[in-house]
């Protein structure tokens, strides 16, 4: 049954390595599973499976080989639990009768019960030996004993309820991102290179000289390695883009944190970039898009975040269009062609659902910008395209 239950892991597509499968193994010999298929399901699925987006699949090819597998042992578990939830009431004790009560310790009780329970071979009540209800006995429940065992509960949320019931949504690996997940995923895009004066030993290639110089040293030094990575960040602020003001913010919040990035700028703009970019949310504090490009290196990585959502003419009126308009000269799609040929790698995160990028202005900035939605999958997928460069997808 353990291979069956291997192969159907693998037929739902959970990658399970030999080493895996062994470790569990040795965790079963060992009995950290507890004697229980409540604790096989738990410990399995901490060993097998790496990615939560698949406790899904787990819990589906749990279900499929274990099903009914403990039918007749639910069925105990529920006359138990019937004799249990009304057991025959304790009569009261006289002082003398308490005082015949043996008194036990936990090691001496669990010893105890184990013995009386490979013993017992029936229901009992009222007595003071055997596991029962509404008598003296260490063990039962609704007695009365000084070192008594309650023994009830239980029996709910076993593996296969946990497994049939499925209590909580698929994960998926195209969840949005909070901070903690846009920082790790933020941290590949860092590009660690030797710059400076030569201040850092190089122990191995120190060794590696001095013996080849018959044990005179030589110490070897390299400059310290400094991460290279100025990434430039375009925020789409308000109108259409206010439903995902919260999200925007944590990807905000990890891009700017101290130390990511040898140097990290963000500005603002609404629907479309024109002839200026804000260092403010407000639009208050104006910056020239001239003087942007002037400012910017080429290998500087380009990141720009926004639904892309706008009526066609913001795209290719000179100056804006309807209410906000700057009045200048230049079409914001010429704007944005600037952008995608002055940086070498860009990347453009979309925070709306995929189905929406039919509409035309996304789909003409897409012809522009590698296109990426703003989640687990889609901000790696920006990361990798920042790192390799390529072309953008065709809209």
């Amino acid at each position: 049954m353990l291979l069956d239950f291997f192969y159907e892991l693998r037929r739902r597509k959970v990658p399970v390595a030999s080493q895996e499968w062994l470790a569990l193994m040795r965790a079963l010999a060992m009995g950290l599973h507890e004697s229980s298929l409540d604790g096989f399901y738990h410990l399995s699925r901490a060993l097998l499976v790496k990615d939560v987006a698949l406790f899904d699949a787990f819990d589906d090819a749990f279900l499929a080989t274990f099903k009914g597998v403990h039918a007749d042992s639910i069925a105990l578990i529920d006359d138990l639990m019937k004799w249990l939830e009304d057991p025959k009431k304790l009569a009261q004790l006289t002082e003398e009768q308490k005082k015949l009560l043996r008194e036990l310790n936990m090691r001496e009780l669990r010893e105890l019960f184990e013995k009386r329970l490979a013993e017992q071979k029936k229901r009992h009540e009222g007595g003071n030996k055997w596991i029962g209800t509404g008598g003296t006995s260490p063990f039962g429940q609704g007695g009365k004993n000084p070192t008594g065992m309650s023994v009830g509960g239980g029996g709910q949320g076993t593996a296969m309820q946990v497994a049939e019931e499925r209590r909580y949504k698929a994960y998926r690996k195209d969840v949005l991102l909070d901070v903690r997940k846009i920082d790790v995923v933020l941290r590949t895009l860092r590009d660690l290179g030797r710059e400076g004066a030569p201040s850092e030993l190089d122990l191995d290639e120190t060794i590696e000289k001095t013996a080849q110089n018959a044990g005179e040293l030589e110490i070897v030094q390299h400059p310290p390695r400094r991460n290279r990575t100025r990434v430039l960040l375009l925020m789409d602020v308000g109108g259409s883009m206010d439903p995902y003001a919260r999200l925007v913010e944590q990807l905000f919040t990890a891009a700017s944190r101290t130390g990511r990035f040898a140097r990290f700028r963000h500005y603002y703009f609404h629907n479309t970039i024109y002839d200026f970019v804000y260092e403010d949310a407000f639009f208050d504090k104006k910056v020239p898009f001239a003087d942007l490009i002037n400012s910017s290196e080429r290998s500087e990585k380009l990141v720009l975040v926004g639904d892309a959502a706008m009526h066609p003419a913001e795209l290719t009126s000179p100056g804006g269009y309807g209410w906000y308009s700057e009045g200048g000269r230049t079409a914001s799609i010429d704007r944005m062609r600037q952008l995608a040929t002055h940086f070498r790698r860009t990347a453009w995160l979309n925070p709306s659902a995929e189905y929406e990028w039919q509409q035309t202005t996304v789909k003409t900035l897409r012809a522009l910008f590698p296109m990426f939605p703003l989640t687990v999958e889609g901000i790696q997928g920006a990361v990798r395209q920042l790192l390799r460069g390529g072309a953008p997808i065709a809209a």
